[in-house]
């Protein structure tokens, strides 16, 4: 079948989301980033001159990837992928260290942070392993190499460090699991997580007789498997030196930030005009705009620039003090709509590749919209994870962007590959 034109196949109903949530993003920051004397709306000297310099300079990037052939996208994603990890590695030369983190390039007057663009090229190659018919995820040698191919950017983010970067490429386990990875592995980071943060406030004494006591009654109970004494054993005394050794990692790994949020998230007396008071100025911000918002260019707080770097990490606290709950409510809703529409058009996928490369593009947008929104309503530890579409940034527009379009990319060529 020939190809037909760009526009017939294309899902509108994604790019109208998109469209809007970018539109909704610029205003916000713009609010957030208004000075009090008068300027012009292009003033790259502001930052919300250069989203909206940034956000124009999308136009060719996404006209670009829609009529190219989406054959290749497929066919070069290991040079894609290795181009990502070369950017990764000379971030440790050339790169620019702010608050203790190496993860930009400085060219000029702007930045870019390869770790963003590197999430679509993971993607591409996860699709590219995962599609090849001989690629069971029930055989260990696949899992190893499905795992490896997320894991390394995993470790050289870690090393900028930037865990929050580096989480995002862990969720992507999700999609693996969605194409047949044991759900042991799922199961055993859950566990893993959740005796971390126990060990921070239980003795540990204590947390490992309930263990016991929990694996005891398992194993009498669980008749359905093969039970044997020596796996709970073995499984009980890692558990157990991995609880001991909590308290070591929080004194002596973690950084004095990272310990301050953990702090922040679960300690009722944080000092919140100094370690807390980010997080605190976050949701008296959200709170106060009530139903309804107190108006939009009329947040008290926004004004005040009361919540630091409100145009980033924080812009939701924007929306939540102009616009209110039911702006809230909107804006979530679009997310919602925006991902459950990826997953919808990657279920009717006809190619492999371009099924499982739509459940890594909802997976993370999923993943930083979620962690987004619950660290700002102390549901999450701080991060620093940027609002997809709403945060200012060129290279996280961008970056996404370009995700979601070569998906739209491959939605609409879809016609085409029988």
């Amino acid at each position: 079948m020939k190809n037909q034109s760009v526009s017939s196949n294309i899902d509108w109903i994604t790019v109208f989301i998109y469209i809007t949530l970018v539109i909704m993003g610029w205003m916000n920051i713009y609010s957030a980033s208004l000075p009090l004397e008068e300027t012009y709306i292009l003033d790259t000297s502001q930052i919300y001159g250069r989203q909206l310099l940034f956000i124009i300079l999308t136009l060719p990037i996404i006209l670009i990837l829609l009529n190219i052939n989406a054959k290749i996208f497929e066919k070069f994603s290991v040079i894609f992928y290795i181009i990502g990890i070369l950017l990764l590695l000379g971030l440790f030369v050339f790169g620019s260290t702010v608050k203790g983190q190496t993860n930009w390039y400085k060219i000029g007057g702007f930045g870019f942070q390869p770790s963003e663009i590197v999430k679509m090229s993971c993607s591409l190659l996860l699709a590219k392993f995962l599609s090849d018919a001989q690629v069971n995820l029930k055989i260990r040698k696949f899992q190893y190499i499905a795992l490896a191919i997320i894991m390394l950017p995993v470790g050289l983010i870690m090393l900028q460090p930037d865990a929050g970067s580096a989480m995002i490429f862990l969720a992507l386990i999700f999609v693996l699991n969605r194409d047949g990875l044991p759900s042991w592995y799922l199961w055993t980071g859950a566990i893993a997580i959740a005796v971390f943060l126990l060990a921070l406030f239980v003795k540990p004494v204590f947390l490992i007789s309930c263990i016991f006591l929990i694996m005891v009654i398992h194993f009498i109970l669980n008749t359905k498997i093969s039970r044997n004494p020596i796996v709970y054993v073995l499984l009980f005394i890692l558990i157990s030196g991995f609880t001991f050794s909590v308290d070591y990692v929080y004194e002596n790994v973690l950084e004095p930030h990272q310990k301050d949020r953990i702090d922040v998230l679960f300690n009722d007396d944080v000092d919140m005009k100094n370690e807390g008071y980010n997080l605190n100025q976050s949701m008296i911000t959200i709170g106060s705009g009530g139903l309804l918002g107190k108006g939009y260019l009329e947040g008290t707080q926004t004004k005040g620039n009361f919540v630091p770097e409100q145009h980033t990490d924080y812009i939701f606290t924007t929306v939540g003090e102009e616009w209110g709950f039911v702006g809230s409510f909107v804006v979530i809703a679009l997310f919602v709509a925006l991902i459950l529409r990826i997953i919808k058009l990657a279920e009717n996928q006809k190619s492999k590749f371009s099924r499982v490369y739509g459940y890594c593009v909802a997976t993370i947008l999923f993943t930083h919209f979620f962690v987004n929104l619950t660290m700002l309503i102390k549901l999450f530890p701080t991060i620093g994870v940027p609002l997809p579409f709403f945060s200012y940034g060129g290279s996280s527009l961008w970056s996404f962007t370009v995700l979601l379009f070569i998906f739209i990319k491959l939605d609409a060529n879809k016609v085409n590959e029988w």
